[in-house]
């Protein structure tokens, strides 16, 4: 433990079940409870804000993930749900609301309904870019009484963790 940091909950919790299962590893309760309380924070503090700023998680993830793809910020609609990590359906989904607020076209081929590709268009790319620098703003500030080097520190950290999972990181949303 930090020598400068009080004691809390989650300390509290393993020491409890130390002396309830004696011989049980509990050392994960440090790391685990604090990462969902911290997840719990920035989850809510993040659905607050998107919430203010008018757009939903499922269409931040499709505009950020088209925005991220640099110009013409266009993609087809399997390469969408991939990186999205969603099925096709959820990206169709996602395509049509976006697509009946203006913030994304829909091109298809011939006379079919198939989409080829999804377009951001000047007002998503508007609302995006307005979102996502409140959004940082925000998140910004939860960090804010870390240094630098404690957040650069806590970054390797959480990416070595991750990375010992073996498994495909999810994407997503703005930082994502």
């Amino acid at each position: 433990m930090a020598a400068d940091l009080p004691r809390d909950g989650a300390d509290a919790i393993q020491d409890a079940w130390r002396r309830e299962l004696p011989g049980v590893p509990v050392e994960s309760i440090g790391v685990i409870t604090r990462i969902w309380w911290a997840a719990k924070v920035f989850g809510d503090e993040r659905r607050r804000l998107l919430a203010r700023l008018g757009v939903d998680v499922a269409t931040l993830d499709l505009l950020s993930t088209l925005r991220r793809s640099g110009p013409p910020y266009r993609m087809s609609p399997g390469a969408l749900a991939e990186a999205c990590m969603v099925t096709r359906g959820a990206i169709t989904q996602r395509v049509e609301r976006a697509v009946t607020a203006g913030l994304v076209e829909r091109t298809t081929a011939g006379t079919g309904y198939h989409t080829r590709a999804v377009i951001l268009t000047e007002a998503g790319h508007a609302l995006l870019d307005r979102v996502v620098a409140g959004l940082l703003t925000a998140e910004d500030r939860l960090l804010g009484h870390l240094p630098v080097q404690r957040r650069e520190q806590l970054a390797d950290l959480l990416r070595e963790l991750l990375a010992g999972f073996g498994g495909p990181e999810p994407t997503g949303q703005v930082g994502d």
